[in-house]
């Protein structure tokens, strides 16, 4: 049953997994079939989210978690002549063993002797029921045998569930074997679950559908894995819990809960608690990790609402709404356990409460119903049980952070209120967080003892390896702006690894991120989830909640200053001291002996402090001399971690270090990832003083003002790199060591950092000894300087690092497009790819090995036929002129290849041929978080729709684009306002999760069914698992990034520190791919500093089929690499919206062609000297090519590529290129007989109404028609509801997605997710069913981010919407009668009108357009993120706008509320709040000034930026609360 052992780049230890949901319970306290059968039609109608990979007939896993189903056990055991006891008096032990029988009958025997050992009785075995018939043939050649073992109870009743917990853990330690697994061990539930689809768990176990089977509640999962190794034991429910989602965190939730160990201590469980050991079973996912903790905690004593709410806890920093009691419980907890974080919806149960919660940020669905009768449902989806309307009394969603729990036991559905305040009052929480926890701010100030002289200081910066570049690019834009500096045009130096200068540890490791499986998150407009306080000191017990357990020192952040750190060193709490610790190694000596000892030592002074009671270790470089190095922090930071969890002491001190290496926030975000829990970057503060004093930052700037503002911009740079990776608490990120080593040898990973990905081998201790010695000998060697090193890895220097674009291989290409000059081609060529002896890049120490004989050049595949397979990058109209934009799209339409419009969508003029027949049309549109200008019409003209979901050069980041390049044109492609910033999510707000990223692909190829579906991913560990569950999402291409490609603007610690090389990426994708059997179902494409066709030849062997160029096209039509993209001062016109500079670009179709030209020609000379004759035979054969190590300078010798060049075994069995189209399923869609109803409409007839019933399997209901209509009419469309679509049911996902001008689509009864994506001028009305007896203000109708990215149309909704309603809206109108938290989110355009409350966070990021909402309980402002937006009363030509809208919400609704509204209007009149976007305003207010009235909008760039000019309400915001108006408040307020 395990999965593949690591391979290759393949790593078990990344995959990934999400799924449906959901459980049934019964309030009649009643057990009956009926309840396990719609549990199973549950399954079945989730089926959708569960996955398939390359055997169609085996799910990646479903089952169900029910009661024990008491009489048909009784009688099944009485056939074998075992008598069962009552209810209660014994358990069930379900189990997977080996089909062998020894070696299942040792683990029987294994299990058995458990029960002995605990004192319980074994009554006996039974075989569980089976038609493997049902099973796919993966599934049925790795079935394990299943069996049920009987314990009979002696413990007491109330303990019997902690004995069985000490059972199954006692015999899973002892077997400690791959092919054991208990699936359950419980007296009162039962779990059946297996490696299969959805629809094949009823018939695979027979006991489901025996009507015997009865149960009041009943949990059920479908599974989507990433990868095609699912395994039995993978597939849910688990003993506890069944999860959708990804916990982000779970690498330093498991590490922190192995260092928790030491200090395990129970009476109940005495030495028992040895066998639990480790808590989390290695190897497993990390829904199995959760339900471990869960598990665990749970037989400790916990109840299970109290286990849940401390290891996902809601976002309670900021919320103002939240009571005291709760506050101080999550804070308490706070300091026993850090939180389980990232989107999940985790449905849970112990037999007799069963309930779900989402996490902290609302990022996975759930849905509930409560019938009437006593029926609760709660699932992934609306629609999942057919149930009456008349009968539903409650219907709603979770919402982020809450609790939905069912107690069978009483009959009752408890409130999230009600749970929360019974668990937060328990005991007293508050006194014990006063008491205990100290602040640091709270303490005596102290200033710092250590001050560097100005003589020592050049000295010390040399030691430390800073730069020129650091102090004028780092050090100066931060301390003066508070901000991340930014950069463009990605990199190209060296990997650290391959630099011949001394480098700093940091720059070895490169950040992960999060793509599909998990989102980023939004650390800015967010906020309110994220936090960057962290608790210093040494926990306790976690078994255990006494006072003293939250005995710690509590940080705001994790940066501090020097007079902080001498706080803390003075403090005056005896129980509470401080060691400092010297990390630094002697200077004389052999390197690598004089490192491991100093850490070595270092590591025992770490244990002898904590032995000696101290609460806090400071590791120090202060004191560095002549004959003293510094070790590197980053080494002696995790050589102590490690050391301190090996020895179950890590959890009793916290770490700091103070030191004078870290400076930027890479560098922060790495110490904390490998556990330190706050820094104290000296000699960066002595730095910035001293450009203070010597007035370099200006001439008033004091140093305290320069030092906040830049641990200010450290913050938000450490927020940024956590929400990458979806975390939102420091807490979780500390020690999870979310990093990849790129070019460490395995014995330094393995000693000081273990568990980190690290597929390059390379240096060791002796070379990162050398390094810093290195450096310490330019401080004080005989040869130092008196000048810092000029840096040059941000911008060229002649002394400074290597660059691939220099002045000479800018020039070379240059000349050769443009004199068609192939001598000059040549030259750049050489230029890049000789790199024998001076490596830039991996591809740099590989030469080719040839596959055959020689073949003829005239037998190669011709250039015309190679570069069809090029593309150039994803650069949106915006980011690059239009000249630009349309040049690289004229020239590779002239040769059948493929440009990208980026994320800025495309002026519809350019989907027109020009009259001589060129053609500026993007093939390739693209998909991005903004959703900028994708519009139905934008979608049908293209050949390839792409979904972004990350970018090289700074993944896990959104993008933005400021209001001085915004002007009219570009307001009216991405359908904005010009002179407003622009702004781009991190994530895509519908994905997720791999099952939304498999929704979108299926809306897209719905509304453009001749377009291929490609996913952009960016390189990274564990690209590969997730490349394969792209494709098991059926997407056609999937795209490899890599981390060197260029960017308009991007944080200079993305471009350095997040993502690896394409070559990494692009072969882990394609070994993956071809050991999954799933190589053959898709196109694979890479980019990332692609230059020349060497590039092209290795990328081929390594698994790409298409390629991808960004950089070099630019440069063939004039860049010359000032990189400035992000200051719109381009100096040739490509990188500027300037009318004036854009005058000066003199690129033409005719260069770009020449290069690409040249780069297949370059090819296809090394096609022939390899001996293939087309491309296709090279693509995988990574076999051709060879690592050299002759003549490379000696850190390049250590290097080993071993692992990127694997070439799996598969690859002789399976294809090894896209052989086979995918199947998108598009045939049974409902659309398909709309369609046939509405032809006469669509192509003029008259107008046509369509009546059609609706489920939750109907996804995505009108794209398709909506395709047909902007095929034929563009975005004109056809007359308002000429065709009328009505209605009956539950909606499933992307209900009237792009829907066209013409289409009107009406619900009666709910829908899903994602209503009205991408409106495009059609309408949207949902009302509830007639007979429904509820109130229909008050329930939800619609799901989550409903109208992302909406163009043109209306849409109103009689009930409430989900989370992040109209994210995105640029032009829809719309009414709804209740949001939840981050309505409005990023709305540049429309009109929003609210009829109830809202959630949090209304309105974050929101730029443009207007809302109006209904605060009749005067909580809006409250709720309201009043960053970017101000709050109005209306106007009366509001009113007058409003009333309209709300009389057709009337008319197409029958909406309840708006009638109550309408008939008592003048009274309500002063209780609607207007909402309006500080710029928006600016730029309306400008746009109508004299000084732009007849302007020519185009060509004229409107600055709205300045904050001397502030807006003045016209209308002034009263809150509801504040009594009637006078009438002259009243003609004032309304104009």
């Amino acid at each position: 049953m395990p999965l593949p052992q690591r391979q290759g780049l393949y790593d078990p230890a990344f995959e990934h997994d999400a799924c449906g949901l959901g459980f049934v319970a019964t309030l009649r306290r009643e057990a009956t079939h009926e309840v396990v059968c719609q549990a199973l039609e549950i399954l079945e109608n989730l089926t959708h989210r569960g996955a398939a990979g390359c055997d169609p007939c085996t799910g990646d896993g479903a089952g169900v978690l029910l009661q024990i189903p008491h009489e048909l056990y009784a009688t099944s055991l009485a056939a074998l002549g075992i008598a069962l006891p009552a209810p209660g008096d014994y358990a069930v032990a379900t189990a997977f063993f080996s089909q062998l029988p020894s070696r299942r009958r040792q683990c029987e025997a294994i299990l058995e002797a458990a029960v002995v050992h605990h004192g319980q009785r074994v009554l006996g075995w039974r075989d569980v029921p089976i038609d493997d018939a049902a099973l796919g043939p993966i599934a049925r050649d790795s079935r394990p045998a299943i069996r049920q073992l009987f314990i009979g109870r002696v413990a007491p009743r109330q303990s019997f569930e902690q004995v069985l917990y000490a059972i199954r853990k006692r015999a899973g330690r002892a077997a400690n074997a791959d092919d054991f697994y208990i699936t359950s061990c419980s007296s009162r539930t039962v779990v059946y679950k297996g490696l299969m689809l959805a629809e094949q768990v009823a018939a695979f176990y027979p006991d489901l559908s025996d009507k015997r089977t009865v149960s009041r509640l009943a949990m059920v999962h479908s599974r989507f894995s990433t990868n095609t190794f699912p395994t039995w034991e993978r597939a849910h429910p688990y003993r506890v819990i069944a999860h959708n989602g990804e916990i982000n965190t779970v690498r330093g939730n498991t590490a922190w809960m192995s260092a928790r160990e030491a200090l395990l201590k129970s009476d109940v469980f005495a030495n028992a608690i040895e066998d639990f050991k480790p808590i989390i079973r290695p190897g497993g996912s990390d829904s199995s990790a959760l339900d471990n903790v869960v598990d665990f905690l749970l037989a400790s004593g916990r109840s299970l609402p109290h286990v849940m709410m401390m290891l996902v806890p809601e976002a309670w920093a900021l919320d103002p709404d939240m009571s005291a009691e709760k506050k101080a419980f999550y804070e308490y907890h706070g300091c026993l356990i850090e939180p389980w974080d990232g989107p999940a919806a985790l449905c849970f149960t112990d037999g007799r409460l069963i309930g779900a919660t989402l996490d902290r940020n609302g990022l996975r669905p759930a849905k509930y119903v409560v019938t009437s009768d006593g029926l609760v449902v709660l699932a992934s989806e609306f629609g999942v049980l057919d149930i009456e309307p008349a009968r539903v009394i409650q219907k709603g969603r979770l919402q982020p952070g809450k609790m939905f729990l069912v107690d069978t036991t009483e009959g009752r559905v408890v409130s999230d209120d009600e749970i929360k305040r019974r668990v937060a009052t328990q005991k007293p929480y508050a006194a014990w967080v006063a008491e205990n926890k100290i602040d640091l701010r709270a303490l005596e100030d102290v200033p710092s003892l250590y001050t560097i002289p100005h003589a020592d200081l050049r000295g010390l910066q040399q030691a430390f390896g800073y730069t020129e570049e650091d102090l004028r690019m780092i050090l100066g834009p931060m301390a003066t702006l508070g901000e991340e500096p930014v950069g463009s045009m990605g990199i190209d130096i060296p990997l650290a690894v391959l630099s011949e200068k001394p480098q700093l540890l940091f720059r070895y490791f490169k950040q992960l991120f999060a793509q599909v499986t998990n989102p980023p998150i939004d650390p800015l407009r967010e906020e309110i989830v994220m936090s960057l306080v962290s608790c210093v000191g040494g926990e306790g017990n976690l078994l255990e909640e006494t006072p003293r357990q939250c005995r710690m020192l509590e940080l705001p952040h994790p940066i501090l200053t020097q007079d902080d750190l001498s706080k803390l060193r003075k403090n005056v709490f005896p129980d509470f001291r401080a060691a400092t610790l010297p990390m630094y190694f002697p200077v004389d000596g052999d390197p690598e002996d004089n490192l491991r000892a100093a850490l070595a030592k270092l590591c025992k002074d770490a244990s002898r402090a904590i032995a000696d009671g101290a609460s806090i270790l400071i590791l120090s470089d202060r004191g560095i001399d002549e004959t003293l190095a510094p070790i590197p922090s980053l080494l002696a930071v995790g050589a102590v971690h490690h050391h301190l969890i090996n020895e179950g002491a890590r959890t009793r001190a916290g770490i700091i270090v103070e030191t004078g290496e870290a400076r930027e926030v890479g560098h922060m975000a790495l110490l904390i990832g490998y556990g330190a829990g706050a820094v104290n970057p000296y000699l960066a503060f002595e730095s910035i003083a001293a450009m203070c004093r010597d007035k370099t930052l200006g001439a008033d700037l004091s140093p305290t003002a320069a030092g906040s503002r830049y641990v200010k911009g450290l913050k938000k740079g450490i927020l940024k790199i956590m929400s990458k990776m979806g975390i939102s608490a420091l807490s979780s990120y500390q020690g999870a060591q979310i990093f990849e080593a790129i070019g460490i040898d395995q014995l330094v990973i393995d000693a000081y950092f273990t568990g980190t990905a690290s597929r390059v081998r390379g240096v060791g201790l002796r070379e990162i000894a050398e390094e810093a010695l290195a450096r310490h000998h330019a401080a004080y060697g005989e040869r130092s300087r008196a000048h810092l090193d000029v840096g040059g890895h941000h911008h060229f220097r002649v002394s400074g690092e290597r660059h691939l674009w220099t002045p000479q291989s800018i020039a070379s290409l240059q000349r050769a497009v443009r004199l068609d000059d192939a001598k000059s081609y040549a030259e750049y060529a050489s230029v890049i790819n000789e790199q024998q002896e001076h490596p830039m890049s991996l591809r740099g120490l590989w030469d080719f090995r040839p596959a055959g004989p020689p073949v003829p050049i005239e037998e190669v595949e011709p250039a015309a036929s190679i570069v069809k397979r090029f593309a150039t990058g994803a650069m949106s109209f915006g980011s690059i002129s239009k000249e630009a934009h349309e040049t690289l799209a004229i020239a590779m339409n002239r040769i059948g290849a493929r440009s990208n419009t980026g994320e800025g969508g495309e002026d519809p003029v350019r989907f027109l041929r020009l009259p001589n027949g060129d053609s500026k049309r993007s093939a390739v549109k693209q998909v991005a978080s903004a959703r900028f200008g994708v519009t139905a019409e934008y979608l049908v003209n293209a050949d390839e729709l792409q979904i972004k979901m990350a970018q090289g050069a700074k993944p896990g980041e959104g993008g933005q684009l400021p209001g001085h390049k915004v002007d009219a044109v570009i307001a009216k492609v991405r359908h904005s306002t010009p002179g407003v910033t622009l702004i781009s999510p991190p994530p895509h707000h519908d994905i997720y999760s791999i099952e939304d990223l498999a929704q979108l692909i299926f809306d897209l190829k719905n509304i453009n069914s001749k377009a291929r579906i490609s996913v952009k991913l960016v390189a990274e560990a564990g690209v590969g698992t997730i490349a394969a569950g792209v494709v098991k999402a059926h997407a056609d291409v999937v795209l490899i990034s890599g981390d060197s490609g260029g960017t308009g603007a991007s944080p200079l610690t993305s471009i350095h520190h997040a993502g690896v090389a394409w070559e990494l990426g692009l072969a882990e994708a394609h070994q993956v791919l071809v050991m999954n059997g799933l190589r053959g179902r898709a196109i694979v494409q890479t980019d990332g500093k692609l230059m020349t066709g060497r590039d092209v030849a290795f990328a081929a062997l390594l698994g790409a089929e298409e390629f991808g160029f960004s950089t070099a096209p630019l440069v063939a039509t004039g860049c010359i690499m000032m990189r400035k993209c992000h200051l719109n001062t381009c100096p040739v016109g490509i990188a500027t919206q300037d009318p004036e500079l854009r005058k000066k670009f003199t690129g033409a179709p005719e260069h770009v062609i020449n290069f690409f030209f040249y780069v297949a020609e370059e090819l296809r000379q090394i096609m022939a000297r390899l001996g293939f004759r087309t491309l296709t035979e090279m693509v995988g054969r990574s076999d051709c090519i060879v690592q050299r190590s002759a003549g490379l300078h000696p850190k390049a010798r250590k290097i080993d590529c071993s692992e990127v060049l694997y070439r799996p075994k598969e690859a002789l069995t399976s294809p090894t290129h896209c052989v086979e189209l995918q199947d998108h399923k598009l045939d049974r869609v409902l659309d398909l007989k709309l369609i046939e109803k509405a032809r006469a409409t669509i192509d003029g007839g008259p107008p046509v109404v369509i009546e059609t019933r609706v489920k939750n399997s109907d996804r995505t209901l009108g794209a398709m028609l909506s395709g047909e209509i902007a095929r034929r009419h563009g975005s004109v469309g056809l007359p308002e509801d000429s065709i009328v679509v009505k209605c009956a049911g539950s909606a499933g996902q992307s209900f009237g997605a792009f829907a066209s001008r013409g289409m009107t689509l009406e619900l009666e009864g709910d829908a899903n997710d994602y209503v009205g994506k991408g409106l495009s001028g059609g309408v949207v009305a949902v009302r509830p069913p007639r007979e429904a007896p509820f109130r229909p203000d008050d329930q939800v109708i619609v799901g989550n981010v409903v109208l992302y990215g909406a163009t043109n149309g209306r849409a109103f909704f009689n009930g409430r919407a989900g989370e992040r309603f109209a994210v995105r809206n640029s032009g829809a109108t719309t009414v709804v009668e209740g949001v939840g938290d981050h309505g409005c989110e990023y709305m540049t355009g429309g009109t929003v009108i609210i009829l109830g409350t809202t959630g949090r966070n209304f309105g974050a990021g929101m730029s443009g357009g207007l809302a109006y909402v209904f605060d009749e309980d005067a909580l809006f402002e409250a709720r309201c993120n009043k960053e970017m937006v101000q709050l109005e009363t209306m106007t009366a030509a509001d009113a007058e706008s409003v009333r309209a809208l709300l009389e057709e919400h009337v008319r197409r609704t029958g909406s309840r509320k708006a009638i109550e509204l309408l008939d008592s209007w003048q009274a309500v009149l002063s209780k609607f709040v207007k909402v309006v976007p500080s710029e928006y305003r600016r730029a309306l207010e400008a746009a109508a000034s004299p000084a732009t009235n007849g302007a020519d909008g185009s060509d004229r760039l409107v600055s709205l930026l300045s904050p001397s000019t502030p807006y003045v309400s016209t209308g002034r915001y009263i809150p509801a609360n504040a009594g009637p108006l006078s009438t002259g408040e009243r003609s004032a307020a309304h104009g």
